[in-house]
């Protein structure tokens, strides 16, 4: 079995509503993290990751510049903010649900982690 850490080990993230629909920022801390992303973080597995909400949709769109991702997750509120009964009518914890999901420890670790000042 191999090891896993969380998502948010590389990258952290944000996310909200637009109307009925939630985007999803996926932010890397690093450009090797960022590489990482391109390469592991599809819109199929983010898709498949909320299945359980039933979005009707997933689309992935990047963001070289800030190292990010964005995912656009359609239909995912439950009708939105002024119609959902959900806990989390504006898609507030969705980044930090993405950012919780369990991945295998990518070769290279070390280069995609925050590096703190001492």
């Amino acid at each position: 079995m191999n090891e896993k850490i969380m998502l948010s080990t590389i990258a952290h993230g944000r996310s909200g509503d637009k109307g009925n629909h939630a985007n999803i920022a996926v932010i890397a801390y690093t450009p090797t993290g960022y590489a990482w992303l391109r390469a592991n973080l599809s819109a199929d597995l983010v898709a498949s990751y909320f299945a359980p909400m039933q979005p009707s949709r997933v689309e992935r769109f990047e963001a070289a510049n800030v190292l990010a991702l964005n995912f656009m997750l359609y239909d995912i509120l439950a009708g939105g903010a002024s119609r959902s009964l959900r806990i989390d009518t504006q898609g507030k914890t969705l980044a930090l649900t993405l950012l919780a999901m369990p991945i295998d420890i990518p070769n290279g670790l070390e280069r995609m982690t925050r590096q703190l000042p001492v």
